[in-house]
């Protein structure tokens, strides 16, 4: 509305707790409303009239309780200086009172019929009236859901002043207006605001407040009464995308909700502040069931600071703690990318029931039979949009996850199909709940968008040179690929299994792959000395049972085939396609390589050993095979007898677990093998993983860098277990600590 209104209703309120700023904070009731008709065209005032709620007491008599509104001129038996008393004895009846004796005010001034109502501040209606009458279940009249704020039409003409300074007595001392100072109360004077105000100053408040409306009509200011402040009579729905803004002083975040909770819930308990489109979110926890949170976007900062005031405020039996959040946080939880998500959530004014635990084999056509109504019922809860009104949480391959949303288009057939709570679908019962399109955002969001697994870091560091760790392409397929191996199952129950093929493993040659948790996965790769034997071993194991010495559980494992490329591929982090074709079994797809884990360990313990295997490759090709780079990360060297981490024993079997694994093909000949002259002149940053806490300084790592080049003086240990060494271009670095830095020559 932007014309100027016909009148204004001055008024006040007063709680039986704190007043002032703090009006409203303590979720203390409403015992006073004052107010005061302003004619605006005419410049006239009317009579004040004084509305007081005492509630109900069970020892009134029966003549009382049926009475529960007297009206009564009091003026000479209270003192009261107000020209009409009433008492009210519930809240319903005194809003109910007001809105009938202000509309016989109005009727009886015959000058318009246009009214809004004016307070000094927002607290008055939004932090008082609504508030409370949302707790009690109340209807509020219609004309509490617009008014103008006192302080903020002063402020237009005196824009120097403080808004949240701002009073009743201040603004008077700028107009100019006679006030008597003894009895007025003026809440900047006021020691402590959780003093119960005063009966008698309200009264006075509103007089005051008329007093300035008037100044400000007239000349010279001439003010104009229009664009009002608007309550928000319904929160509306709707999707946030995550490339919007949203200002981190908006922003709430809600604790200790029931977990039965809706977005409607939330807008009940923040009624009479302007909550954003959509911006009520319901949190999750990691099993996708909601956490007892939930963010709430506000309409500005000066509504997001009066939300602060409502913390631990009552939610039924509850109490809710309420806390500042950021825009970030929000869209992280209401922040949607798909598009399908966002037509789904295109229709308002729908009512939306989240299901969970459906077949995976569900469909359309099952979700609207499980809907429908049953052989002899009446009621009919049908989906709104039938087909349209269905949407499937599906993985991002495309598997379903059990959860789907439906929609329906009134509350009433959604609470019909709510009592189909774990009622049977196919084999399966189905979970129901009433939920929010901030809710399916972040299902879809956990389930499309982020990654279940994390990526693991990668394993070089950066000003590492770019060398490949995995041998040339190649067809030959030497190597072994157990899949489906025990969790329990160890080096003996592999080599166990292997029977008289472990002769024919290479040295170095058993990687068992883990997963992010550092636990077995169930893979298992080893380097065999020829094709030949790899694929004899796959025809004659495939599928044989392997025992655990270690659990009760026997189970078959898979044996396939496979090249050095493509294991290191797969214990590198990558993983292959499925386009291959087992040289043993046609009729089967796929390389049996499934997607890799992220880290993986050789096992080859002392406590087994083999005929010694002729060298498969001259010192030369190895060379060649393994730029220096590779081996300084990855290729197995001897130690000399006596070091202090390994005994001198007659072969060196290392435990090794780190996000990037041994070479493919461990060459059968270990030793040094020197590095081609071109490379001898660049120098590169090298990192070793396994750096004990109690290590004695750099002459352990001159000892365990042995075989290979290096300037030992480059190579410097700091006392707390960080590592420094030099680049090519002499920069100090440093790394953190259990990771070993050399600079190499």
């Amino acid at each position: 509305m932007t014309a100027q209104v016909d009148y204004l209703v001055v008024a006040f309120t007063a709680t039986s707790g704190a007043s002032g700023e703090l009006l409203g904070s303590d979720e203390k009731e409403l015992v006073q409303l004052v107010w005061q008709l302003v004619d605006v065209k005419n410049k006239k005032l009317g009579k004040v009239n004084e509305l007081v709620i005492k509630p109900d007491l069970p020892d009134l008599t029966d003549e009382k309780e049926e009475k529960d509104v007297v009206e009564e001129s009091v003026e000479e038996e209270n003192g009261s200086e107000a020209d009409c008393v009433s008492t009210a004895t519930s809240l319903e009846s005194a809003l109910n009172l007001f809105h009938l004796q202000l509309t016989n005010e109005v009727n009886s001034a015959g000058a318009g019929t246009s009214v809004c109502l004016c307070t000094d501040g927002q607290l008055h209606i939004r932090q008082v009236i609504h508030p409370e009458a949302a707790s009690k279940n109340i209807l509020v009249p219609d004309c509490f859901y617009s008014f103008f704020d006192l302080r903020k039409e002063f402020k237009k003409h005196f824009p120097t002043s403080d808004l949240k300074a701002l009073n009743v007595h201040i603004m008077a001392e700028s107009l100019s207006i006679p006030v008597d100072v003894p009895s007025m109360w003026d809440p900047s004077a006021t020691l402590d605001p959780s003093v119960t105000l005063p009966a008698e100053t309200a009264v006075q408040q509103v007089e005051i407040m008329a007093s300035i409306v008037l100044a400000l009509l007239s000349e010279p200011f001439c003010h104009t009464f229009s664009n009002q402040e608007r309550v928000s009579e319904k929160f509306e729905t709707g999707t946030c995308s995550k490339m919007e803004k949203v200002c981190d002083n908006t922003v709430i975040r809600a604790r200790g909700l029931p977990w039965q909770s809706s977005d409607q819930d939330i807008a009940r308990f923040f009624r009479g502040l302007n909550i954003a489109k959509g911006g009520a979110a319901l949190c999750l926890n990691a099993q996708g069931r909601r956490n007892g949170e939930a963010l709430v976007r506000f309409v500005s900062e000066e509504h997001r600071d009066l939300a602060l005031q409502r913390h631990k405020h009552h939610m039924g039996n509850r109490y809710i703690e309420v806390y500042k959040a950021t825009g970030e946080d929000f869209l992280k939880i209401a922040g949607g990318t798909s598009n399908e998500v966002a037509i789904f959530l295109s229709r308002e004014d729908q009512i939306i029931v989240r299901m969970r635990g459906l077949p995976f084999t569900a469909t359309h056509e099952q979700v609207l039979t499980f809907f429908s109504p049953g052989e002899g019922l009446k009621e009919t809860c049908p989906v709104s949009g039938g087909k349209d009104g269905i949407l499937f949480v599906r993985y991002p391959d495309g598997r379903p996850t059990g959860d789907a949303f439906v929609l329906f288009a009134c509350e009433e057939h959604a609470q019909c199909a709510l009592r189909k709570h774990k009622e049977i679908l196919g084999r399966r019962y189905i979970e129901l709940f009433k939920s929010t399109a901030a809710e399916v955002q972040q299902v879809l969001n956990r389930y499309s968008s982020a990654p279940l697994i994390p990526v693991a870091p990668a394993p070089l560091v950066s000003m590492l040179p770019a060398v490949s760790l995995l041998p040339p392409p190649g067809s030959m397929r030497d190597c072994l690929r157990l899949r489906g191996l025990p969790y329990t199952a160890n080096i003996e129950d592999i080599l166990t299994f292997l029977g008289e093929f472990t002769h024919d493993i290479r040295p170095h040659g058993v990687h068992m792959v883990l997963n992010q948790q550092g636990r077995p996965s169930g893979d298992c790769f080893i380097q065999m000395t020829s094709a030949e034997r790899a694929l004899q071993a796959s025809q004659r194991l495939h599928k044989h049972v392997m025992p655990s010495q270690r659990g009760p559980n026997n189970r078959y494992v898979e044996v396939f085939p496979c090249s050095a490329e493509e294991m290191g591929l797969v214990l590198m982090g990558g993983s292959l396609s499925h386009t291959h074709t087992h040289t043993h079994n046609r009729t089967r797809s796929g390389t049996g390589l499934s997607p890799p884990p992220c880290k993986s360990r050789r096992l080859s313990p002392p406590s087994y050993s083999f005929t010694p295997a002729p060298p498969v490759l001259p010192t030369e090709a190895a060379a060649a095979l393994y730029p220096p780079m590779g081996q300084v990360l990855l290729a197995p060297r001897p130690l000399p007898p006596g070091h202090a981490y390994y005994p001198a024993s007659a072969q060196l079997y290392m435990n090794y677990a780190a996000y990037y694994p041994s070479p493919p093909g461990s060459p059968t000949t270990l030793g040094y093998f020197p590095s081609p002259s071109s490379l001898l002149l660049p120098r590169g940053l090298v990192r070793m993983p396994g750096l004990t806490y109690n290590s004695n300084g750099v002459k352990e790592l001159i000892n365990a860098m042995q075989g290979y080049p290096y300037a030992p003086e480059d190579a410097l240990m700091h006392a707390h277990g960080h590592v420094h060494a030099h680049d090519p271009a002499g920069t100090l670095l440093t790394q953190p600590k259990e990771w070993v830095c050399i600079s190499g020559v």
